[in-house]
């Protein structure tokens, strides 16, 4: 899977938390919960600070690597996280340079096929903060377009 390389700025994200691991499916559960809540009950409406209409799901605060625990965040990229509604997390994603993949075929399923391939490959990741990003624009759940990002050296 190609990827190209890309420098960003540091940048906040405020959405809703979950500790979780790869483990048995945890993440996916964990994660696809995570979803349903946020889209269902319109919790980005919720964000005043909030910068486009696209979703993040950050994967950050690793226990080692990809292998065990980490923490990922639901939400939106905003300008602020210093006041955020009652069960919203904020987080800094650093500056830091991103190896940018974009999946290809239907919505969620190209996104776990994109791990998979970055979980078996030899990318030097950093383990700081990782993160999907997805235009969810007038677009079908399976149609969501989405980039995958992961912090390497």
């Amino acid at each position: 899977m190609e990827h190209e390389i890309e420098n960003l700025p540091m940048f906040y994200v405020a959405g809703l938390a979950v500790r979780t691991i790869n483990k048995n499916g945890q993440a996916a559960n964990d994660i696809g919960s995570l979803w349903q809540r946020f889209t269902q009950e319109n919790l980005s409406g919720k964000l005043d600070e909030r910068e486009d209409n696209e979703l993040y799901c950050v994967y950050t605060d690793y226990e080692s690597d990809h292998n065990d625990y980490y923490t990922a965040i639901l939400g939106c990229k905003v300008t602020s996280i210093e006041y955020l509604p009652e069960g919203f997390t904020g987080k800094a994603i650093p500056a830091s340079k991103y190896a940018m993949f974009t999946p290809v075929g239907k919505f969620p399923a190209n996104i776990g096929a994109a791990w998979q391939y970055i979980w078996q490959s030899d990318l030097q990741r950093t383990y700081t903060a990782d993160f999907d990003r997805y235009d969810i624009t007038d677009k079908a759940f399976e149609d969501i377009e989405s980039k995958v990002y992961v912090a390497v050296d």
